[in-house]
Protein backbone atom coordinates (compact mmCIF):
# COMPACT_ATOMS: atom_id res chain seq x y z
CA UNK A 1 0.00 0.00 0.00
CA UNK A 2 1.56 3.33 -0.81
CA UNK A 3 2.38 5.61 2.20
CA UNK A 4 0.21 8.04 0.51
CA UNK A 5 -2.98 6.16 0.61
CA UNK A 6 -2.02 4.54 4.28
CA UNK A 7 -1.78 7.69 5.68
CA UNK A 8 -5.10 9.39 3.47
CA UNK A 9 -7.16 6.03 5.34
CA UNK A 10 -5.67 7.33 8.89
CA UNK A 11 -6.72 11.09 8.63
CA UNK A 12 -10.24 9.79 6.99
CA UNK A 13 -10.59 7.83 10.08
CA UNK A 14 -9.69 10.40 12.53
CA UNK A 15 -11.99 12.81 11.19
CA UNK A 16 -14.68 10.04 10.99
CA UNK A 17 -13.79 9.05 15.25
CA UNK A 18 -13.77 13.02 15.49
CA UNK A 19 -17.46 13.37 14.16
CA UNK A 20 -18.47 11.00 16.33
CA UNK A 21 -17.00 11.80 19.45
CA UNK A 22 -19.02 15.30 18.71
CA UNK A 23 -22.29 13.56 18.08
CA UNK A 24 -21.85 12.00 21.29
CA UNK A 25 -24.65 12.51 23.88
CA UNK A 26 -24.46 12.94 27.56
CA UNK A 27 -26.54 13.13 30.46
CA UNK A 28 -26.93 15.75 33.27
CA UNK A 29 -29.58 16.57 36.08
CA UNK A 30 -30.96 19.66 35.54
CA UNK A 31 -32.89 20.81 39.11
CA UNK A 32 -36.48 21.88 37.83
CA UNK A 33 -36.54 24.53 40.36
CA UNK A 34 -33.73 26.96 40.08
CA UNK A 35 -32.34 25.26 36.98
CA UNK A 36 -29.26 23.93 38.60
CA UNK A 37 -27.38 22.14 36.46
CA UNK A 38 -25.06 19.36 37.53
CA UNK A 39 -22.89 16.21 36.18
CA UNK A 40 -24.44 13.59 39.22
CA UNK A 41 -27.80 13.25 40.66
CA UNK A 42 -28.14 14.67 43.93
CA UNK A 43 -30.92 14.57 46.64
CA UNK A 44 -30.79 18.00 47.42
CA UNK A 45 -30.41 21.23 45.03
CA UNK A 46 -26.94 23.19 45.95
CA UNK A 47 -28.93 26.00 43.84
CA UNK A 48 -32.18 26.25 45.46
CA UNK A 49 -31.93 23.84 48.41
CA UNK A 50 -34.94 21.73 47.78
CA UNK A 51 -35.21 18.28 47.73
CA UNK A 52 -35.76 15.92 44.92
CA UNK A 53 -35.72 18.32 42.36
CA UNK A 54 -33.03 17.10 40.01
CA UNK A 55 -34.59 15.54 36.84
CA UNK A 56 -31.90 13.91 34.24
CA UNK A 57 -31.73 15.39 30.44
CA UNK A 58 -29.82 14.66 27.54
CA UNK A 59 -27.42 17.60 26.59
CA UNK A 60 -27.21 18.07 23.27
CA UNK A 61 -24.45 20.92 21.67
CA UNK A 62 -25.71 24.10 19.73
CA UNK A 63 -24.43 24.43 16.27
CA UNK A 64 -24.44 27.98 17.27
CA UNK A 65 -25.78 30.41 20.06
CA UNK A 66 -29.70 30.34 20.01
CA UNK A 67 -32.24 31.55 22.42
CA UNK A 68 -29.73 34.77 23.05
CA UNK A 69 -30.63 38.14 22.00
CA UNK A 70 -28.67 39.29 18.62
CA UNK A 71 -27.96 42.46 18.24
CA UNK A 72 -27.82 43.78 14.59
CA UNK A 73 -24.42 43.50 12.99
CA UNK A 74 -23.97 46.62 11.52
CA UNK A 75 -24.81 48.35 14.52
CA UNK A 76 -22.28 48.60 17.68
CA UNK A 77 -22.96 49.54 21.34
CA UNK A 78 -21.19 51.97 22.99
CA UNK A 79 -21.22 53.15 26.59
CA UNK A 80 -22.98 56.35 26.97
CA UNK A 81 -23.80 58.61 30.15
CA UNK A 82 -26.99 58.13 31.70
CA UNK A 83 -27.89 61.89 31.30
CA UNK A 84 -27.02 62.22 27.16
CA UNK A 85 -29.59 59.15 27.10
CA UNK A 86 -33.29 60.36 26.08
CA UNK A 87 -35.96 59.44 28.06
CA UNK A 88 -39.49 58.45 26.17
CA UNK A 89 -42.31 57.26 27.35
CA UNK A 90 -43.55 53.41 26.47
CA UNK A 91 -45.91 53.28 23.74
CA UNK A 92 -49.09 51.10 24.93
CA UNK A 93 -52.02 49.79 23.39
CA UNK A 94 -55.01 50.21 25.94
CA UNK A 95 -57.65 47.28 25.58
CA UNK A 96 -61.47 47.72 26.45
CA UNK A 97 -61.17 45.78 29.23
CA UNK A 98 -60.16 48.64 32.11
CA UNK A 99 -58.85 45.71 34.93
CA UNK A 100 -55.93 44.49 32.23
CA UNK A 101 -55.32 47.68 31.64
CA UNK A 102 -54.75 48.54 35.65
CA UNK A 103 -52.91 45.50 36.02
CA UNK A 104 -50.23 46.04 33.14
CA UNK A 105 -49.82 49.36 33.84
CA UNK A 106 -52.18 51.46 31.82
CA UNK A 107 -52.08 48.94 28.46
CA UNK A 108 -49.87 46.59 26.93
CA UNK A 109 -45.95 47.52 26.15
CA UNK A 110 -45.32 46.67 22.30
CA UNK A 111 -42.41 44.04 22.56
CA UNK A 112 -42.88 43.06 26.04
CA UNK A 113 -42.97 39.32 27.05
CA UNK A 114 -46.08 38.47 29.34
CA UNK A 115 -46.47 35.30 31.53
CA UNK A 116 -49.94 34.40 32.63
CA UNK A 117 -50.18 31.55 35.25
CA UNK A 118 -53.23 29.69 37.21
CA UNK A 119 -55.00 26.56 38.20
CA UNK A 120 -56.37 24.47 35.14
CA UNK A 121 -59.41 25.58 34.57
CA UNK A 122 -59.34 28.95 36.42
CA UNK A 123 -59.55 31.27 32.89
CA UNK A 124 -56.73 31.54 31.58
CA UNK A 125 -57.31 30.95 27.50
CA UNK A 126 -60.33 32.63 28.28
CA UNK A 127 -59.15 35.88 29.29
CA UNK A 128 -56.61 35.63 26.46
CA UNK A 129 -59.07 34.43 23.75
CA UNK A 130 -61.15 37.81 25.05
CA UNK A 131 -58.35 40.34 25.24
CA UNK A 132 -57.54 38.95 21.25
CA UNK A 133 -61.16 40.05 20.15
CA UNK A 134 -60.90 43.43 21.62
CA UNK A 135 -57.34 43.50 19.78
CA UNK A 136 -58.34 42.44 17.00
CA UNK A 137 -61.88 44.60 16.68
CA UNK A 138 -59.49 47.66 17.26
CA UNK A 139 -57.45 46.71 13.86
CA UNK A 140 -54.73 44.96 15.46
CA UNK A 141 -53.55 41.61 14.00
CA UNK A 142 -53.42 38.63 16.84
CA UNK A 143 -52.41 35.21 16.50
CA UNK A 144 -53.59 33.02 18.66
CA UNK A 145 -51.08 29.75 18.82
CA UNK A 146 -52.18 26.80 20.78
CA UNK A 147 -51.02 24.12 21.76
CA UNK A 148 -53.34 21.95 23.42
CA UNK A 149 -56.51 22.82 21.28
CA UNK A 150 -57.30 21.75 17.85
CA UNK A 151 -58.47 24.44 15.77
CA UNK A 152 -61.97 23.71 15.66
CA UNK A 153 -61.56 23.16 19.87
CA UNK A 154 -60.80 26.99 19.83
CA UNK A 155 -63.36 28.43 17.12
CA UNK A 156 -65.71 26.97 18.97
CA UNK A 157 -64.98 28.45 22.48
CA UNK A 158 -64.55 31.90 20.35
CA UNK A 159 -68.15 31.24 19.16
CA UNK A 160 -69.36 31.02 22.89
CA UNK A 161 -67.57 34.12 24.11
CA UNK A 162 -68.33 35.66 20.53
CA UNK A 163 -65.34 36.54 19.35
CA UNK A 164 -65.05 36.88 15.93
CA UNK A 165 -62.81 39.04 14.06
CA UNK A 166 -61.16 39.26 10.40
CA UNK A 167 -57.64 39.85 12.20
CA UNK A 168 -57.63 37.25 14.71
CA UNK A 169 -55.42 33.85 13.33
CA UNK A 170 -55.85 31.13 14.83
CA UNK A 171 -52.84 28.32 14.45
CA UNK A 172 -52.45 24.68 16.33
CA UNK A 173 -48.64 23.75 16.82
CA UNK A 174 -46.02 23.13 19.24
CA UNK A 175 -42.75 23.36 17.15
CA UNK A 176 -41.26 26.22 17.63
CA UNK A 177 -39.68 26.60 14.40
CA UNK A 178 -42.64 26.60 12.74
CA UNK A 179 -44.08 29.41 15.05
CA UNK A 180 -41.40 31.13 13.86
CA UNK A 181 -42.27 30.98 10.16
CA UNK A 182 -46.10 31.48 10.69
CA UNK A 183 -44.78 34.59 12.73
CA UNK A 184 -42.82 35.74 9.89
CA UNK A 185 -45.70 35.34 7.35
CA UNK A 186 -48.76 36.97 9.02
CA UNK A 187 -46.85 39.53 10.56
CA UNK A 188 -48.92 40.22 13.64
CA UNK A 189 -48.68 42.65 16.37
CA UNK A 190 -49.90 40.95 19.36
CA UNK A 191 -49.41 36.91 20.01
CA UNK A 192 -50.65 34.91 22.53
CA UNK A 193 -49.39 30.83 22.99
CA UNK A 194 -51.20 28.53 24.96
CA UNK A 195 -48.99 27.04 26.58
CA UNK A 196 -45.28 27.74 27.00
CA UNK A 197 -45.29 23.72 28.27
CA UNK A 198 -46.25 22.23 24.60
CA UNK A 199 -44.09 24.16 22.91
CA UNK A 200 -40.92 22.52 21.78
CA UNK A 201 -37.33 23.37 20.31
CA UNK A 202 -36.34 20.57 17.50
CA UNK A 203 -32.70 21.02 18.74
CA UNK A 204 -33.03 19.84 22.65
CA UNK A 205 -33.86 16.40 23.01
CA UNK A 206 -35.59 16.70 26.04
CA UNK A 207 -39.34 16.59 26.41
CA UNK A 208 -41.65 19.07 26.48
CA UNK A 209 -42.58 20.70 29.51
CA UNK A 210 -38.94 20.12 30.93
CA UNK A 211 -36.60 22.54 32.48
CA UNK A 212 -34.18 22.75 29.09
CA UNK A 213 -37.21 23.19 26.74
CA UNK A 214 -39.15 25.61 28.64
CA UNK A 215 -35.62 27.82 29.27
CA UNK A 216 -34.95 27.44 25.32
CA UNK A 217 -38.08 28.60 23.97
CA UNK A 218 -38.51 31.32 26.13
CA UNK A 219 -35.62 32.71 25.36
CA UNK A 220 -36.56 32.55 21.49
CA UNK A 221 -39.76 34.00 21.89
CA UNK A 222 -37.85 36.89 23.95
CA UNK A 223 -35.63 37.54 21.36
CA UNK A 224 -38.49 37.65 18.49
CA UNK A 225 -40.51 39.91 20.90
CA UNK A 226 -37.56 42.41 21.05
CA UNK A 227 -36.37 42.11 17.58
CA UNK A 228 -39.36 42.54 15.99
CA UNK A 229 -41.45 44.71 18.54
CA UNK A 230 -44.45 41.62 18.95
CA UNK A 231 -46.14 42.02 22.26
CA UNK A 232 -46.44 38.33 23.23
CA UNK A 233 -48.44 36.49 26.02
CA UNK A 234 -47.30 32.76 27.27
CA UNK A 235 -49.85 30.98 29.70
CA UNK A 236 -48.13 28.75 31.86
CA UNK A 237 -48.80 25.87 34.09
CA UNK A 238 -48.71 25.86 37.61
CA UNK A 239 -47.75 23.30 40.18
CA UNK A 240 -49.38 21.92 43.49
CA UNK A 241 -47.82 24.65 44.95
CA UNK A 242 -48.99 27.11 42.88
CA UNK A 243 -46.40 28.28 41.46
CA UNK A 244 -45.41 27.97 37.92
CA UNK A 245 -43.97 25.02 36.80
CA UNK A 246 -40.25 25.03 35.24
CA UNK A 247 -37.38 26.93 36.16
CA UNK A 248 -37.36 29.99 38.41
CA UNK A 249 -35.70 31.87 35.71
CA UNK A 250 -38.20 31.70 33.32
CA UNK A 251 -40.10 34.35 35.62
CA UNK A 252 -36.92 36.63 35.71
CA UNK A 253 -36.66 36.38 31.59
CA UNK A 254 -39.67 37.97 30.94
CA UNK A 255 -40.97 41.46 31.23
CA UNK A 256 -44.03 40.84 32.93
CA UNK A 257 -45.51 38.06 35.62
CA UNK A 258 -49.62 37.32 36.14
CA UNK A 259 -50.97 35.25 38.29
CA UNK A 260 -54.94 34.62 37.54
CA UNK A 261 -56.55 33.47 40.81
CA UNK A 262 -59.44 32.39 42.50
CA UNK A 263 -61.91 29.87 43.68
CA UNK A 264 -63.90 26.65 42.03
CA UNK A 265 -67.18 27.41 44.63
CA UNK A 266 -66.54 31.13 43.44
CA UNK A 267 -67.47 32.82 40.41
CA UNK A 268 -65.11 35.54 40.75
CA UNK A 269 -61.69 35.68 39.79
CA UNK A 270 -58.29 37.59 40.55
CA UNK A 271 -55.38 39.02 38.18
CA UNK A 272 -52.25 39.83 40.34
CA UNK A 273 -49.42 41.42 39.34
CA UNK A 274 -45.87 39.74 40.82
CA UNK A 275 -44.11 41.32 38.57
CA UNK A 276 -44.06 44.38 36.09
CA UNK A 277 -41.45 46.39 34.79
CA UNK A 278 -43.32 48.93 32.90
CA UNK A 279 -45.71 49.56 36.03
CA UNK A 280 -46.89 48.84 39.53
CA UNK A 281 -46.48 45.21 41.13
CA UNK A 282 -49.68 46.32 43.76
CA UNK A 283 -52.71 46.38 41.15
CA UNK A 284 -55.12 43.69 40.90
CA UNK A 285 -57.81 43.08 38.56
CA UNK A 286 -60.66 41.64 39.51
CA UNK A 287 -63.28 39.45 36.96
CA UNK A 288 -66.31 37.42 37.34
CA UNK A 289 -67.01 33.98 35.27
CA UNK A 290 -70.26 34.06 33.64
CA UNK A 291 -71.72 31.81 31.08
CA UNK A 292 -70.77 34.30 28.21
CA UNK A 293 -66.94 34.95 29.40
CA UNK A 294 -65.33 37.10 31.84
CA UNK A 295 -66.93 40.01 32.97
CA UNK A 296 -65.32 43.13 34.67
CA UNK A 297 -66.06 43.80 38.27
CA UNK A 298 -66.08 48.06 38.52
CA UNK A 299 -66.93 47.80 42.45
CA UNK A 300 -65.19 45.10 44.00
CA UNK A 301 -66.19 45.91 47.24
CA UNK A 302 -70.09 45.57 46.23
CA UNK A 303 -69.48 42.05 45.51
CA UNK A 304 -67.56 40.99 48.32
CA UNK A 305 -69.89 42.52 50.93
CA UNK A 306 -73.33 41.61 49.23
CA UNK A 307 -73.37 38.17 51.56
CA UNK A 308 -72.60 39.53 54.10
CA UNK A 309 -74.05 38.56 57.99
CA UNK A 310 -75.69 40.89 59.69
CA UNK A 311 -75.35 41.48 63.60
CA UNK A 312 -72.63 37.87 63.74
CA UNK A 313 -70.46 37.93 66.07
CA UNK A 314 -66.61 37.82 64.85
CA UNK A 315 -67.25 39.94 61.84
CA UNK A 316 -65.71 42.96 60.71
CA UNK A 317 -65.19 45.07 58.43
CA UNK A 318 -61.56 46.70 56.59
CA UNK A 319 -60.94 48.75 53.73
CA UNK A 320 -57.46 47.28 52.36
CA UNK A 321 -55.78 49.12 49.77
CA UNK A 322 -54.88 46.62 46.58
CA UNK A 323 -52.29 49.28 44.90
CA UNK A 324 -54.35 52.18 44.18
CA UNK A 325 -58.11 51.30 44.87
CA UNK A 326 -59.88 50.94 48.04
CA UNK A 327 -61.39 47.38 48.77
CA UNK A 328 -63.76 47.08 51.69
CA UNK A 329 -63.30 43.18 52.75
CA UNK A 330 -65.10 41.16 55.43
CA UNK A 331 -62.93 39.17 57.94
CA UNK A 332 -64.30 36.38 60.13
CA UNK A 333 -63.19 34.86 62.85
CA UNK A 334 -64.14 31.69 64.87
CA UNK A 335 -62.83 31.51 68.72
CA UNK A 336 -63.83 28.18 70.63
CA UNK A 337 -62.31 26.31 73.47
CA UNK A 338 -60.25 23.80 72.31
CA UNK A 339 -60.21 20.45 74.29
CA UNK A 340 -56.41 19.95 73.65
CA UNK A 341 -52.86 21.34 75.17
CA UNK A 342 -52.40 23.12 72.11
CA UNK A 343 -54.42 25.39 70.77
CA UNK A 344 -54.86 25.38 66.62
CA UNK A 345 -54.59 28.89 64.67
CA UNK A 346 -55.93 28.45 61.12
CA UNK A 347 -56.04 32.01 58.72
CA UNK A 348 -57.04 32.09 55.22
CA UNK A 349 -56.69 34.68 53.20
CA UNK A 350 -54.54 36.37 55.92
CA UNK A 351 -50.38 35.27 57.43
CA UNK A 352 -50.70 33.18 60.07
CA UNK A 353 -47.81 34.37 61.82
CA UNK A 354 -49.98 37.43 61.93
CA UNK A 355 -53.00 36.29 63.71
CA UNK A 356 -50.72 34.41 66.12
CA UNK A 357 -49.12 38.10 66.94
CA UNK A 358 -51.91 39.57 67.05
CA UNK A 359 -53.53 36.85 69.47
CA UNK A 360 -50.61 37.39 71.77
CA UNK A 361 -51.05 41.46 71.99
CA UNK A 362 -54.42 40.52 73.32
CA UNK A 363 -53.43 38.34 75.98
CA UNK A 364 -50.10 40.54 76.87
CA UNK A 365 -52.16 44.00 76.79
CA UNK A 366 -55.79 43.25 77.08
CA UNK A 367 -55.71 40.41 79.64
CA UNK A 368 -57.96 38.30 77.42
CA UNK A 369 -57.19 34.17 78.03
CA UNK A 370 -57.30 32.84 74.77
CA UNK A 371 -54.29 30.33 75.13
CA UNK A 372 -56.99 27.60 75.83
CA UNK A 373 -58.69 28.71 72.61
CA UNK A 374 -58.99 27.53 68.98
CA UNK A 375 -59.00 30.53 66.62
CA UNK A 376 -59.64 30.26 62.67
CA UNK A 377 -60.10 33.23 60.99
CA UNK A 378 -60.66 34.16 57.01
CA UNK A 379 -61.36 36.82 54.62
CA UNK A 380 -64.64 36.13 53.02
CA UNK A 381 -64.79 35.95 49.32
CA UNK A 382 -61.29 34.54 48.72
CA UNK A 383 -59.06 37.50 48.80
CA UNK A 384 -55.77 37.59 50.22
CA UNK A 385 -54.51 40.29 52.48
CA UNK A 386 -50.84 41.23 53.36
CA UNK A 387 -51.15 44.98 54.24
CA UNK A 388 -50.60 46.12 57.77
CA UNK A 389 -53.66 47.95 57.98
CA UNK A 390 -55.88 45.00 58.26
CA UNK A 391 -54.41 44.57 61.96
CA UNK A 392 -56.97 46.09 64.23
CA UNK A 393 -59.74 44.46 61.90
CA UNK A 394 -58.25 41.15 62.76
CA UNK A 395 -57.83 42.06 65.89
CA UNK A 396 -61.52 43.24 66.83
CA UNK A 397 -62.85 40.51 64.71
CA UNK A 398 -60.92 37.61 67.40
CA UNK A 399 -62.14 39.30 69.97
CA UNK A 400 -65.69 40.12 68.84
CA UNK A 401 -66.45 36.15 68.66
CA UNK A 402 -64.59 35.25 71.84
CA UNK A 403 -66.70 37.91 73.91
CA UNK A 404 -69.57 36.48 71.61
CA UNK A 405 -70.14 40.29 71.00
CA UNK A 406 -71.48 41.62 67.68
CA UNK A 407 -69.91 45.05 66.26
CA UNK A 408 -72.19 47.66 64.43
CA UNK A 409 -73.26 46.50 61.19
CA UNK A 410 -71.83 49.63 60.03
CA UNK A 411 -68.47 50.02 61.56
CA UNK A 412 -64.98 49.68 59.07
CA UNK A 413 -61.53 49.34 60.72
CA UNK A 414 -58.53 51.08 59.49
CA UNK A 415 -55.02 50.71 61.15
CA UNK A 416 -51.52 48.78 62.29
CA UNK A 417 -51.11 47.38 65.31
CA UNK A 418 -47.89 47.46 67.12
CA UNK A 419 -46.86 45.09 69.50
CA UNK A 420 -47.02 47.46 72.56
CA UNK A 421 -50.72 47.71 71.58
CA UNK A 422 -50.99 51.59 69.79
CA UNK A 423 -52.33 51.74 66.77
CA UNK A 424 -49.90 53.33 64.23
CA UNK A 425 -50.39 55.76 61.26
CA UNK A 426 -51.89 54.35 57.42
CA UNK A 427 -51.33 55.45 53.94
CA UNK A 428 -53.80 56.52 51.89
CA UNK A 429 -56.72 56.72 54.68
CA UNK A 430 -58.69 59.58 52.99
CA UNK A 431 -59.37 57.21 49.66
CA UNK A 432 -60.44 54.32 52.47
CA UNK A 433 -62.95 56.69 54.18
CA UNK A 434 -64.22 57.55 50.74
CA UNK A 435 -64.86 53.95 49.98
CA UNK A 436 -66.40 53.07 53.40
CA UNK A 437 -68.69 56.19 53.03
CA UNK A 438 -69.94 55.43 49.60
CA UNK A 439 -71.12 52.14 50.61
CA UNK A 440 -72.86 53.50 53.18
CA UNK A 441 -70.52 53.03 56.60
CA UNK A 442 -71.75 55.49 59.38
CA UNK A 443 -68.17 54.73 61.83
CA UNK A 444 -65.06 54.26 60.55
CA UNK A 445 -61.91 53.74 63.68
CA UNK A 446 -58.84 54.80 62.10
CA UNK A 447 -55.31 56.28 63.93
CA UNK A 448 -55.29 59.31 65.78
CA UNK A 449 -52.31 60.15 63.77
CA UNK A 450 -54.18 59.91 60.52
CA UNK A 451 -56.40 62.68 61.92
CA UNK A 452 -55.89 66.18 60.27
CA UNK A 453 -54.66 67.05 57.08
CA UNK A 454 -57.77 66.47 54.90
CA UNK A 455 -61.83 66.82 54.93
CA UNK A 456 -63.89 64.16 56.29
CA UNK A 457 -66.79 63.16 54.09
CA UNK A 458 -70.45 64.02 55.52
CA UNK A 459 -72.52 61.31 56.79
CA UNK A 460 -69.91 59.57 58.30
CA UNK A 461 -68.10 59.57 62.07
CA UNK A 462 -64.46 59.14 62.00
CA UNK A 463 -62.85 57.44 65.32
CA UNK A 464 -59.76 58.27 66.24
CA UNK A 465 -57.44 55.27 68.82
CA UNK A 466 -54.25 55.67 70.28
CA UNK A 467 -54.45 52.28 71.52
CA UNK A 468 -56.40 49.25 71.12
CA UNK A 469 -58.19 49.41 74.42
CA UNK A 470 -59.37 52.39 72.92
CA UNK A 471 -60.69 50.79 69.62
CA UNK A 472 -62.15 48.16 71.86
CA UNK A 473 -63.61 50.10 74.26
CA UNK A 474 -65.97 51.93 72.19
CA UNK A 475 -66.81 48.73 70.11
CA UNK A 476 -67.96 46.50 73.00
CA UNK A 477 -69.98 47.32 75.91
CA UNK A 478 -67.82 45.46 78.80
CA UNK A 479 -64.05 43.88 78.56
Amino acid sequence: MPSCLFFCTINIRTNIRGERKLAKKKTKFVCSGCGYESAKWMGRCPGCGEWNKMVEEVEVIAKGPRGAFQHSATVTQKAIPIIQVEASEESRVATEMGELNRVLGGGIVPGSLVLIGGDPGIGKSTLLLQVSALLSNKGHRVLYISGEESIRQTKLRAERLGVISQELYIYSETNLEFLNQTIEEVQPKFVIVDSIQTVFHPEVTSAPGSVSQVRECTAELMRIAKTKGIAIFLVGHVTKEGQIAGPRILEHMVDTVLYFEGERHHNHRILRSQKNRFGSTNEIAIFEMLQGGLKEVLNPSELFLQERSQGAAGSTIVASMEGTRPILVEIQSLVTPTSFNYPKRMATGVDQNRVQLLMAVLEKRMGLMLQAQDAYIKVAGGVKLDEPAIDLAVLTSIVSSFKDQAVRATDCFVGEVGLTGEVRRVSRIEQRVIEAAKLGFKRVFIPTSNIGGWDFPQGIEIIGVETIKDALNACFREL
